[in-house]
């Protein structure tokens, strides 16, 4: 697994069609943030199923309540542990909202929808979802 941006929408993780493989470019990212969407970076080991249900949850939420508003880049921190290295990343999955500001950082498990949204600051933490 390399560095990939993935679609929005598109295909589910598991499904038929490969993810591009090329890193989302400085255009892409001024375009998200001038349209005021999000910017993630979810950091994964491997392609384990773990890995998978982490993409595959974030992915769900993204396009639920963010639709064409972010830009998620998953990132192998085995194939690229320096970019884990900078970003410090500990554990994985760590999912990182880096715009809007300010910056999360969401470690563990992705399946719980309200905890996610919460760590995007797209729902309050009191908020019963």
């Amino acid at each position: 697994m390399t560095a990939r941006r993935l679609p929005s929408p598109g295909p589910d993780s598991a499904g038929a069609a490969p993810i591009p493989t090329q890193l989302p470019g400085s255009d892409a990212v001024a375009r998200t943030k001038a349209s005021g969407g999000h910017v993630l970076t979810l950091y994964v080991a491997s392609l384990t199923p773990r890995s998978v249900a982490a993409i595959r949850s974030v992915k769900d939420v993204c396009e639920k309540h963010l639709q064409g508003r972010y830009d998620l880049e998953v990132i192998d921190i085995y194939e690229h542990p320096t970019l884990a290295k900078s970003e410090q990343i500990v554990a994985a999955p760590t999912l990182i909202k880096k715009l809007p500001l300010p910056l999360r950082r969401l470690i563990g498990d992705m399946a719980d929808e309200h905890r996610v949204l919460v760590g995007l600051d797209l729902r309050p933490r009191d908020e019963v979802g």
